[in-house]
Protein backbone atom coordinates (compact mmCIF):
# COMPACT_ATOMS: atom_id res chain seq x y z
CA UNK A 1 0.00 0.00 0.00
CA UNK A 2 2.87 2.04 0.75
CA UNK A 3 4.31 2.60 -2.98
CA UNK A 4 2.57 5.59 -3.81
CA UNK A 5 2.79 9.35 -2.06
CA UNK A 6 1.31 10.10 0.85
CA UNK A 7 -2.71 11.07 0.49
CA UNK A 8 -5.08 13.47 1.96
CA UNK A 9 -8.07 12.20 2.09
CA UNK A 10 -10.97 13.89 4.24
CA UNK A 11 -13.69 11.21 5.17
CA UNK A 12 -16.56 13.21 5.95
CA UNK A 13 -17.53 15.97 3.96
CA UNK A 14 -20.94 17.25 2.30
CA UNK A 15 -21.93 18.20 -1.33
CA UNK A 16 -24.97 20.38 -2.15
CA UNK A 17 -26.66 19.79 -5.49
CA UNK A 18 -26.67 23.11 -6.93
CA UNK A 19 -30.95 24.46 -7.45
CA UNK A 20 -30.91 23.46 -11.22
CA UNK A 21 -30.16 19.68 -10.34
CA UNK A 22 -33.16 19.53 -7.28
CA UNK A 23 -36.29 17.84 -8.68
CA UNK A 24 -39.46 20.22 -8.92
CA UNK A 25 -41.18 18.03 -6.74
CA UNK A 26 -38.38 18.75 -3.51
CA UNK A 27 -39.38 22.11 -3.59
CA UNK A 28 -43.22 21.62 -4.39
CA UNK A 29 -43.65 19.53 -1.45
CA UNK A 30 -41.31 21.63 0.61
CA UNK A 31 -38.91 18.50 1.53
CA UNK A 32 -35.50 20.63 0.46
CA UNK A 33 -34.29 22.90 -1.76
CA UNK A 34 -31.45 25.68 -2.64
CA UNK A 35 -32.33 29.27 -3.71
CA UNK A 36 -31.12 30.15 -7.06
CA UNK A 37 -28.91 33.22 -5.72
CA UNK A 38 -27.71 30.24 -3.49
CA UNK A 39 -27.55 31.96 -0.41
CA UNK A 40 -29.73 29.39 1.33
CA UNK A 41 -30.92 26.11 1.63
CA UNK A 42 -34.68 25.87 2.35
CA UNK A 43 -37.42 23.00 3.56
CA UNK A 44 -40.57 23.80 4.81
CA UNK A 45 -39.99 26.26 8.20
CA UNK A 46 -36.70 25.99 7.85
CA UNK A 47 -33.68 27.73 6.47
CA UNK A 48 -30.37 27.94 6.75
CA UNK A 49 -27.00 29.93 4.78
CA UNK A 50 -25.36 28.54 3.02
CA UNK A 51 -21.43 29.54 4.53
CA UNK A 52 -19.14 28.36 1.83
CA UNK A 53 -19.27 28.17 -1.66
CA UNK A 54 -17.48 24.69 -1.21
CA UNK A 55 -20.66 23.91 -0.74
CA UNK A 56 -21.18 23.02 -4.64
CA UNK A 57 -18.96 20.71 -7.21
CA UNK A 58 -17.04 22.67 -9.18
CA UNK A 59 -16.11 25.26 -6.10
CA UNK A 60 -15.27 21.76 -3.89
CA UNK A 61 -12.86 20.94 -6.60
CA UNK A 62 -10.62 24.20 -6.32
CA UNK A 63 -11.00 24.18 -2.52
CA UNK A 64 -9.84 20.63 -2.08
CA UNK A 65 -7.06 21.33 -4.73
CA UNK A 66 -6.22 24.63 -2.37
CA UNK A 67 -5.64 22.93 0.73
CA UNK A 68 -3.98 19.77 -1.33
CA UNK A 69 -7.35 17.05 -0.29
CA UNK A 70 -6.55 14.31 -2.73
CA UNK A 71 -10.14 12.66 -2.17
CA UNK A 72 -13.15 13.02 -0.16
CA UNK A 73 -15.84 10.70 1.55
CA UNK A 74 -19.56 12.67 0.60
CA UNK A 75 -21.77 11.71 2.98
CA UNK A 76 -25.80 11.94 2.38
CA UNK A 77 -27.42 15.59 3.54
CA UNK A 78 -28.66 15.18 7.06
CA UNK A 79 -31.67 17.29 5.50
CA UNK A 80 -32.29 14.16 3.29
CA UNK A 81 -32.84 11.35 6.42
CA UNK A 82 -36.83 11.66 5.50
CA UNK A 83 -37.74 11.36 9.13
CA UNK A 84 -42.10 12.73 9.33
CA UNK A 85 -42.63 12.29 5.24
CA UNK A 86 -45.37 10.43 3.85
CA UNK A 87 -43.39 7.06 2.55
CA UNK A 88 -43.82 8.25 -1.45
CA UNK A 89 -42.44 11.35 -0.60
CA UNK A 90 -39.29 9.95 1.13
CA UNK A 91 -38.48 7.29 -0.93
CA UNK A 92 -38.34 10.10 -3.99
CA UNK A 93 -36.26 12.06 -1.96
CA UNK A 94 -34.08 9.48 -1.03
CA UNK A 95 -33.97 8.19 -4.31
CA UNK A 96 -32.77 11.84 -5.82
CA UNK A 97 -29.88 12.26 -2.70
CA UNK A 98 -28.38 8.51 -3.75
CA UNK A 99 -29.00 8.84 -7.41
CA UNK A 100 -27.12 12.74 -6.99
CA UNK A 101 -24.16 11.27 -4.88
CA UNK A 102 -23.75 8.29 -7.43
CA UNK A 103 -23.22 10.55 -10.09
CA UNK A 104 -20.89 12.62 -8.56
CA UNK A 105 -18.43 9.57 -7.87
CA UNK A 106 -19.00 8.49 -10.84
CA UNK A 107 -17.76 11.31 -12.55
CA UNK A 108 -15.22 12.52 -10.44
CA UNK A 109 -13.61 8.98 -9.17
CA UNK A 110 -10.67 10.22 -8.35
CA UNK A 111 -12.09 12.85 -6.13
CA UNK A 112 -15.08 10.97 -4.32
CA UNK A 113 -16.17 8.17 -2.56
CA UNK A 114 -20.15 9.01 -2.07
CA UNK A 115 -22.84 7.59 0.43
CA UNK A 116 -25.93 6.43 -0.34
CA UNK A 117 -28.86 6.69 2.74
CA UNK A 118 -31.73 4.20 3.37
CA UNK A 119 -35.01 5.19 6.05
CA UNK A 120 -34.54 2.01 8.34
CA UNK A 121 -39.09 2.89 8.89
CA UNK A 122 -39.59 0.91 6.15
CA UNK A 123 -37.54 -1.93 6.24
CA UNK A 124 -38.55 -4.28 2.93
CA UNK A 125 -37.78 -0.82 0.95
CA UNK A 126 -34.48 0.21 2.86
CA UNK A 127 -33.05 -3.39 1.89
CA UNK A 128 -34.33 -2.86 -2.07
CA UNK A 129 -32.27 0.44 -2.05
CA UNK A 130 -29.54 -1.13 -0.34
CA UNK A 131 -29.22 -3.75 -3.03
CA UNK A 132 -29.85 -0.75 -5.90
CA UNK A 133 -27.31 1.59 -4.45
CA UNK A 134 -24.88 -1.08 -4.31
CA UNK A 135 -25.29 -3.41 -7.21
CA UNK A 136 -26.74 -1.05 -9.90
CA UNK A 137 -24.75 2.13 -8.52
CA UNK A 138 -21.44 0.76 -7.28
CA UNK A 139 -21.59 2.59 -3.72
CA UNK A 140 -19.97 0.99 -0.56
CA UNK A 141 -20.89 3.45 1.90
CA UNK A 142 -24.31 3.24 3.90
CA UNK A 143 -24.95 6.49 5.67
CA UNK A 144 -27.34 6.35 8.55
CA UNK A 145 -28.81 8.93 11.34
CA UNK A 146 -28.24 7.99 15.02
CA UNK A 147 -32.37 8.03 15.69
CA UNK A 148 -34.90 7.86 13.37
CA UNK A 149 -38.70 8.31 13.27
CA UNK A 150 -40.91 4.73 12.41
CA UNK A 151 -43.92 4.37 10.94
CA UNK A 152 -45.89 5.22 14.28
CA UNK A 153 -44.05 8.57 15.15
CA UNK A 154 -41.65 6.83 17.94
CA UNK A 155 -38.30 7.94 17.67
CA UNK A 156 -35.68 5.24 17.94
CA UNK A 157 -31.73 4.49 17.76
CA UNK A 158 -30.21 2.95 14.91
CA UNK A 159 -29.06 -0.06 16.82
CA UNK A 160 -32.53 -1.41 17.66
CA UNK A 161 -32.54 -5.10 16.77
CA UNK A 162 -35.34 -3.96 14.53
CA UNK A 163 -32.93 -3.45 12.15
CA UNK A 164 -30.36 -6.26 12.27
CA UNK A 165 -31.74 -6.75 8.53
CA UNK A 166 -29.68 -3.96 7.44
CA UNK A 167 -26.50 -4.51 9.12
CA UNK A 168 -27.08 -8.51 8.00
CA UNK A 169 -26.95 -6.49 4.10
CA UNK A 170 -24.09 -4.20 5.12
CA UNK A 171 -22.07 -7.63 6.48
CA UNK A 172 -22.91 -9.45 2.96
CA UNK A 173 -21.61 -6.44 1.05
CA UNK A 174 -18.52 -5.19 3.06
CA UNK A 175 -20.30 -1.90 3.37
CA UNK A 176 -18.99 1.11 5.66
CA UNK A 177 -21.19 2.82 7.53
CA UNK A 178 -21.31 6.56 8.63
CA UNK A 179 -23.29 6.92 12.22
CA UNK A 180 -24.37 10.83 11.56
CA UNK A 181 -26.96 13.04 14.28
CA UNK A 182 -29.50 15.23 13.09
CA UNK A 183 -33.48 15.96 13.91
CA UNK A 184 -32.65 16.02 18.00
CA UNK A 185 -34.74 19.22 18.27
CA UNK A 186 -37.63 17.42 17.25
CA UNK A 187 -37.28 14.27 19.94
CA UNK A 188 -35.52 16.64 22.18
CA UNK A 189 -38.18 18.43 24.67
CA UNK A 190 -35.99 21.92 24.97
CA UNK A 191 -35.92 25.59 23.08
CA UNK A 192 -34.29 25.47 20.06
CA UNK A 193 -32.01 28.30 20.72
CA UNK A 194 -27.99 29.20 21.23
CA UNK A 195 -27.25 26.41 18.82
CA UNK A 196 -27.99 23.67 21.51
CA UNK A 197 -28.74 20.96 19.78
CA UNK A 198 -25.38 21.01 16.66
CA UNK A 199 -23.40 21.94 20.01
CA UNK A 200 -24.25 19.24 22.20
CA UNK A 201 -27.33 17.27 21.66
CA UNK A 202 -25.62 16.13 18.68
CA UNK A 203 -22.36 13.98 20.24
CA UNK A 204 -25.19 13.15 23.10
CA UNK A 205 -27.04 11.00 20.04
CA UNK A 206 -23.79 9.95 18.62
CA UNK A 207 -22.88 8.50 22.14
CA UNK A 208 -26.30 6.99 22.77
CA UNK A 209 -26.08 5.34 18.88
CA UNK A 210 -22.45 3.94 20.48
CA UNK A 211 -23.84 2.42 23.59
CA UNK A 212 -26.20 0.15 21.45
CA UNK A 213 -24.21 -0.54 18.99
CA UNK A 214 -21.50 -2.12 21.65
CA UNK A 215 -24.47 -3.35 23.91
CA UNK A 216 -25.46 -5.58 20.67
CA UNK A 217 -22.44 -6.20 20.25
CA UNK A 218 -22.87 -5.87 16.25
CA UNK A 219 -19.21 -5.05 15.65
CA UNK A 220 -18.84 -8.90 16.24
CA UNK A 221 -21.84 -10.25 15.07
CA UNK A 222 -21.40 -8.44 11.63
CA UNK A 223 -17.68 -8.67 11.38
CA UNK A 224 -17.54 -7.22 7.51
CA UNK A 225 -19.57 -4.09 9.17
CA UNK A 226 -17.27 -1.40 9.95
CA UNK A 227 -18.83 1.70 11.52
CA UNK A 228 -17.54 4.79 11.80
CA UNK A 229 -19.30 7.84 14.01
CA UNK A 230 -19.20 11.36 12.94
CA UNK A 231 -17.45 14.27 15.32
CA UNK A 232 -15.69 11.36 17.18
CA UNK A 233 -18.27 10.26 18.60
CA UNK A 234 -17.14 12.87 21.08
CA UNK A 235 -19.50 12.40 24.19
CA UNK A 236 -18.86 8.46 23.95
CA UNK A 237 -14.85 9.16 24.95
CA UNK A 238 -15.77 11.03 28.16
CA UNK A 239 -19.26 8.72 28.92
CA UNK A 240 -17.00 5.55 28.71
CA UNK A 241 -15.73 4.98 32.56
CA UNK A 242 -19.77 5.99 33.69
CA UNK A 243 -21.04 3.15 31.14
CA UNK A 244 -18.90 0.25 32.38
CA UNK A 245 -19.50 1.49 35.92
CA UNK A 246 -22.98 1.25 34.82
CA UNK A 247 -22.84 -1.88 33.41
CA UNK A 248 -20.96 -3.94 36.20
CA UNK A 249 -22.76 -2.31 38.78
CA UNK A 250 -26.65 -2.80 37.62
CA UNK A 251 -26.12 -6.32 35.64
CA UNK A 252 -29.97 -7.21 35.64
CA UNK A 253 -30.46 -3.64 33.10
CA UNK A 254 -27.98 -5.85 30.84
CA UNK A 255 -29.04 -9.39 30.71
CA UNK A 256 -27.38 -11.09 26.92
CA UNK A 257 -25.70 -7.51 26.20
CA UNK A 258 -22.53 -7.49 25.58
CA UNK A 259 -19.85 -5.58 28.46
CA UNK A 260 -18.75 -1.85 26.78
CA UNK A 261 -14.94 -2.95 27.52
CA UNK A 262 -15.02 -5.46 24.70
CA UNK A 263 -15.96 -2.74 21.99
CA UNK A 264 -13.51 -0.28 23.18
CA UNK A 265 -10.48 -0.27 20.31
CA UNK A 266 -12.43 -2.71 18.18
CA UNK A 267 -10.92 -3.22 14.62
CA UNK A 268 -14.37 -2.38 13.32
CA UNK A 269 -15.34 0.92 15.00
CA UNK A 270 -14.20 4.14 13.85
CA UNK A 271 -14.40 7.56 14.77
CA UNK A 272 -13.60 10.69 12.66
CA UNK A 273 -11.16 13.88 14.24
CA UNK A 274 -13.72 16.32 14.53
CA UNK A 275 -13.43 16.90 18.10
CA UNK A 276 -12.44 20.89 17.40
CA UNK A 277 -9.40 20.31 20.46
CA UNK A 278 -6.30 18.52 21.02
CA UNK A 279 -7.60 17.58 23.97
CA UNK A 280 -10.61 15.82 22.78
CA UNK A 281 -8.78 14.15 20.36
CA UNK A 282 -5.60 12.62 22.57
CA UNK A 283 -9.09 11.23 24.75
CA UNK A 284 -10.11 9.66 21.59
CA UNK A 285 -6.50 8.04 20.67
CA UNK A 286 -6.07 7.10 24.28
CA UNK A 287 -9.00 5.19 24.12
CA UNK A 288 -9.62 3.49 20.79
CA UNK A 289 -6.38 3.74 20.02
CA UNK A 290 -5.02 6.06 16.67
CA UNK A 291 -5.67 2.82 14.08
CA UNK A 292 -9.22 3.70 14.32
CA UNK A 293 -9.24 7.18 13.61
CA UNK A 294 -9.68 8.95 10.43
CA UNK A 295 -9.58 12.53 9.06
CA UNK A 296 -13.07 13.96 8.90
CA UNK A 297 -13.36 17.92 8.21
CA UNK A 298 -17.19 18.24 7.99
CA UNK A 299 -16.55 20.10 5.17
CA UNK A 300 -18.18 23.03 4.27
CA UNK A 301 -20.35 23.45 7.53
CA UNK A 302 -19.57 26.01 9.83
CA UNK A 303 -18.77 23.50 12.80
CA UNK A 304 -15.95 21.89 10.24
CA UNK A 305 -12.20 22.15 10.25
CA UNK A 306 -12.71 24.83 7.57
CA UNK A 307 -10.69 28.43 7.36
CA UNK A 308 -11.29 30.79 9.65
CA UNK A 309 -8.97 33.76 10.05
CA UNK A 310 -11.26 34.13 14.34
CA UNK A 311 -9.82 30.85 15.05
CA UNK A 312 -6.93 30.97 12.98
CA UNK A 313 -7.82 27.57 11.57
CA UNK A 314 -7.29 25.53 8.11
CA UNK A 315 -8.55 21.87 7.12
CA UNK A 316 -5.61 20.04 8.89
CA UNK A 317 -5.09 21.81 11.67
CA UNK A 318 -5.70 19.98 14.53
CA UNK A 319 -3.62 17.15 13.47
CA UNK A 320 -0.56 19.96 13.34
CA UNK A 321 -1.06 20.61 17.14
CA UNK A 322 -1.73 16.81 17.56
CA UNK A 323 1.92 16.44 16.06
CA UNK A 324 3.50 19.67 17.87
CA UNK A 325 2.45 18.65 21.26
CA UNK A 326 3.55 15.16 20.30
CA UNK A 327 -0.15 13.62 20.75
CA UNK A 328 0.94 11.55 17.36
CA UNK A 329 4.09 10.98 15.47
CA UNK A 330 4.18 11.24 11.38
CA UNK A 331 3.46 7.91 10.71
CA UNK A 332 -0.02 8.18 13.09
CA UNK A 333 -0.74 11.39 11.54
CA UNK A 334 -0.46 10.05 8.10
CA UNK A 335 -2.36 7.11 8.58
CA UNK A 336 -5.07 8.87 10.17
CA UNK A 337 -5.57 11.04 6.78
CA UNK A 338 -4.95 7.82 4.59
CA UNK A 339 -4.67 4.46 5.71
CA UNK A 340 -7.25 4.57 8.27
CA UNK A 341 -10.04 5.73 6.29
CA UNK A 342 -8.96 3.05 3.38
CA UNK A 343 -9.11 0.50 6.22
CA UNK A 344 -12.81 1.94 6.77
CA UNK A 345 -14.02 2.20 3.32
CA UNK A 346 -12.69 -1.44 2.23
CA UNK A 347 -11.99 -3.67 5.28
CA UNK A 348 -9.60 -6.44 5.01
CA UNK A 349 -10.34 -6.72 1.08
CA UNK A 350 -7.04 -5.66 0.06
CA UNK A 351 -8.04 -6.01 -4.01
CA UNK A 352 -10.80 -3.38 -2.67
CA UNK A 353 -8.07 -1.30 -1.51
CA UNK A 354 -6.03 -1.15 -4.41
CA UNK A 355 -8.40 -0.32 -6.82
CA UNK A 356 -9.31 2.55 -4.36
CA UNK A 357 -6.07 4.05 -4.50
CA UNK A 358 -5.24 3.23 -7.98
CA UNK A 359 -8.78 5.42 -8.26
CA UNK A 360 -7.61 8.24 -6.21
CA UNK A 361 -4.31 8.36 -7.79
CA UNK A 362 -5.76 8.24 -11.87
Amino acid sequence: MKEHRKLRINGHSHLLPYPEEIPQFMKDKEIFWVDKDRKYMLQKDWNRPITDSSFFLDEKLAWMERFKIDHAVVLNLSQLYGNGLRVEEMRQALRFQNDFNAKVQRENPSKFTCGFVVHPGFMEGACWEIERCVNELGMQLLCLPTHYMDTIGTWRCIFDEENEPLFALANKYNLAVEIHPYDGEKFIKLENTSWRFHLIWMLAQCADAYHFLTLNGYQDKYPNMRTCFAHGGQLAQINLGRRIQGFDGRPDLFEGKSHPRKAVGHKNIFFDTLVHDTGGLQLLIKNQGSKQVLMGLDDPYPLGEMESAQQSSYPGKILDLAMEQKIINETERDAIWEDNVIQWLCGDDEAAKKKLVNRILG
